[in-house]
């Protein structure tokens, strides 16, 4: 069963089965996701010359794999589809929308938002991301949350018809997402937005982080995974997974390229020429402070630019890396088990949302 509050970002309730919970968020987000698949359709077309059927038979090649091994997540997928009136293959292509860019494009990845993460271990477990992606793309976010069978409580900002994106449970796990462009996808592995879910249907960092190493993550991308004890940066590659620990003072700050070593044939491609800029203005905007709440959010309305960004990001142009802008930003208490959400560039934002467990 599911419930819609109005609000200016849709807000969707449910639980119940896998089935049930899809179901809900297809039908309650149906016109979301409808403008989701026209904007992929497109963008796909236009960026890697795939039309939709294409898209739909690449996405198909991690059905096996999901099926055998995810069965949960097939069965809310299916869900969706079924709510949203849409086939099955429509809303799987959503959610490895990651790798179909990653194995497809050939300039970049332009589909990609991008934004630092952070997270500090103290007497409070404090943790936040600020999202960046094509503007074009904000009318389709959705705030989610799920109740499971077992009584877990999910919630996350998400797009519409995708299952796992950035957000916390109910045991105090948390997750964020950075793009990186590092070539290479694997139909064996967990898909990028579904590795976030499984972070979000974990009881704690080190189940979570045992997940990624026992099934792997199908394309490039850092995930930050954290809890109450601390937090760990998962870069994660189609070939290896390499762990980022905290700092000496309990940081892990990350933003869109890879900065520890992987594997020899690991190749990336920087596609966001800001992304070493933002990693350091970051570091220099934390030291000698104690990431707080404050000290965040500080950090997420910086619109100091350098190589043609800052970190609360306008839009500056219809397509390019330039058109990518800052959707909302989340610090999250993970002692505490609660989060804030502005929607919209922190500097101005459009609304505020609470998590809470």
């Amino acid at each position: 069963m599911g419930s819609l509050t109005p609000s200016k970002m849709l807000h969707i309730s449910t639980s119940g089965t896998p089935s049930q919970i899809g179901f809900s968020h297809g039908t309650l987000a149906s016109a979301h996701i409808s403008r989701a698949l026209t904007f992929y359709t497109r963008l796909f077309l236009r960026k890697c010359t795939m039309d939709w059927p294409a898209v739909k038979g690449f996405a198909m090649q991690y059905h096996p794999f999901l099926s055998a091994n995810f069965p949960e997540y097939v069965e809310e997928m299916e869900g969706i589809a079924k709510g949203a009136g849409r086939e099955y293959a429509d809303v799987l292509a959503l959610n490895v929308r990651t790798e179909i860019a990653f194995g497809a494009f050939s300039d970049g990845c332009p589909t990609q938002p991008h934004f630092p993460s952070l997270i500090s271990r103290g007497e409070e477990e404090v943790r936040g991301a600020d999202e960046d992606g094509l503007y074009r793309q904000s009318e389709n976010l959705i705030c989610l949350t799920i109740v499971k069978g077992d009584g877990l409580k999910i919630q996350m900002i998400t797009e519409a018809g995708i299952i796992g994106k950035i957000g916390m449970n109910s045991h105090g796990v948390g997750c964020t997402l950075n793009a990186v462009t590092a070539k290479g996808v694997s139909f064996s592995k967990l898909p990028c937005h579904l590795a976030l879910r499984s972070v979000l249907d974990s009881s704690s960092r080190a189940e979570a982080i045992a997940t990624f190493e026992k099934w792997g993550v199908a394309s490039s991308c850092h995930i930050l995974v954290a809890d109450a004890t601390g937090g760990t940066g998962l870069e994660c590659s189609s070939e290896d997974i390499v762990r980022l620990e905290m700092d000496e003072v309990g940081v892990v700050a990350h933003t869109n390229h890879f900065v520890l070593p992987h594997k020899k044939g690991v190749v990336e491609k920087r596609w966001l020429p800001d992304t070493d800029f933002r990693l350091r203005r970051v570091g220099e905007s934390l030291e000698g402070k104690e990431p707080s709440d404050e000290v965040l959010w500080e950090i997420f309305r910086d619109e100091v630019e350098g190589d043609g960004a800052s970190i609360c990001r306008k839009q500056k142009e219809v397509a390019g890396p330039n058109a990518l802008a800052t959707l909302f930003g989340i610090v999250m208490d993970l002692r505490e088990k609660k989060a804030t959400v502005l929607v919209g560039r922190p500097m101005d934002p459009i609304e505020k949302l609470v998590f809470s467990f």
